[in-house]
């Protein structure tokens, strides 16, 4: 997947269009990403005892994660991201993978 939890995000298609945000959840399984603050949709709920009444409650919805851009944090724009192989190797012994910005070439995940 082409962003983690934590990256800085632009909306690009949907009622949200244009928003920043930031990644709160990603679900990989189902290719879809969690937004902090958008695509919040209504949900009504029956009361399940005294403890949780029921009423129409605010939540954020999954997104496809192909509506969401990276913004690079070197370059702070809408990007589009690539993979490599960095000479230090992990813990196992094998290179390291990291993302890089496609726009000004700079590595995005660091450590």
């Amino acid at each position: 997947m082409h962003v983690k939890t934590g990256d800085e995000v632009l909306i690009i298609a949907g009622k949200d269009r244009g928003q920043y945000g930031k990644i709160k959840a990603v679900l990989p399984n189902d290719n879809r990403v969690v937004v902090e603050g958008l695509n919040i949709v209504k949900r009504h709920t029956k009361p399940r005892g005294p403890t949780k009444p029921g009423g129409i409650i605010e939540l954020e919805a999954p997104l496809d994660a192909s509506n969401v851009m990276l913004i690079c944090p070197s370059c702070e724009h809408a990007v589009r991201t690539g993979k490599r192989f960095l000479e230090e190797t992990d813990h196992k012994g094998r290179p390291r993978k990291v993302r890089f910005c496609k726009r000004c070439d700079a590595t995005i995940d660091q450590t």
